[in-house]
């Protein structure tokens, strides 16, 4: 009978619900401490998992699997969605190297282009090229597809109660979440938080997000009174930092600073602006 329910984003297929509790309820409680706010309690804080609907199968090995390259970045959505964070890697971090016209259709070349710079950025450099390209599946799965999406909002209808005032969205987890609040305006959720969100991307992710039954996007997420939204300036995948052009002047807009780990929830959490937008949507009482 949580009072907060927070939702990760992709890249999580190897983790769990209590793995995610264990990092996501830490840095929450510190937020609010910033803000002089009496931390929740553990057991007012529950994190949904839906990470285990992207991991294969086990299987027998064969004899030499080949590694994941820029032939396997499929198509259309995760094309364009890979050019587009190559575009916003390079406005932000003078490391990478601009795209121009030419090297932003959709060829072979230009996904090899993408992969390689990218690979030289802060914010990507970490993260192995495999990953990346899976990444890139996972949200086409999500937004592309229904059996997937599906799943993913039975898990959270499954987890919002009487009791549960807050729902908290980190990157992918953001577009869930409002999904589920527009779908469900009976809900007694009162508070939305999105963190490091890519909700404001159009074509990609605006465009395609569902709103309920006869919703369209940029309607306002259910019954929810008080949203705020935060991003750091790094973070690549909150391509658009500002969500009031699309969703309304309502929601409250941040910006922060979450040093090398741009996209980290953690880092997102801890903040002041997430301290304050909690304490705020779950008061103490």
């Amino acid at each position: 009978m949580s009072r907060v329910v927070c939702v990760h984003g992709i890249g999580q297929q190897h983790s769990g619900e209590q793995e995610q509790h264990s990092h996501w309820y830490p840095a929450l409680a510190d937020g609010m401490r910033r803000v002089g706010a009496r931390p929740l309690e553990p057991a007012d804080v529950h994190c949904v998992f839906y990470g285990d609907l992207f991991r294969p199968p086990g299987r027998t090995l064969a004899v030499q699997d080949p590694p994941l390259d820029d032939s396997d970045v499929g198509e259309g959505f995760e094309t364009d969605l890979l050019l587009a964070l190559w575009a916003e890697a390079a406005r932000t971090d003078e490391g990478v190297t601009p795209p121009d016209a030419r090297s932003l259709a959709r060829t072979p070349r230009a996904v090899q282009r993408a992969l390689d710079a990218l690979s030289q950025s802060r914010f990507f450099s970490s993260i192995a090229l495999r990953a990346l390209v899976l990444d890139l599946r996972q949200v086409r799965a999500y937004l592309c597809g229904s059996a997937v999406r599906d799943a993913v909002q039975q898990r959270v209808a499954s987890t919002v109660t009487p009791r549960t005032e807050m729902v908290v969205g980190h990157s992918l987890g953001s577009v869930v979440a409002y999904e589920a609040l527009c779908a469900h305006p009976e809900w007694p959720v009162r508070a939305l938080l999105t963190l490091g969100s890519p909700l404001g991307i159009r074509n990609l992710v605006f465009d395609r997000l569902r709103a309920g039954a006869g919703g369209k996007p940029g309607d306002w997420p259910g019954a929810v009174e008080s949203w705020t939204n935060i991003a750091d300036e790094g973070d690549v995948v909150a391509l658009v930092k500002d969500l009031r052009p699309l969703f309304g002047d309502a929601v409250r807009c941040h910006l922060v600073h979450n040093g090398s780990r741009a996209h980290d929830a953690t880092r997102y959490l801890n903040t002041v602006e997430a301290g304050r937008a909690i304490a705020h949507g779950c008061p103490a009482g």
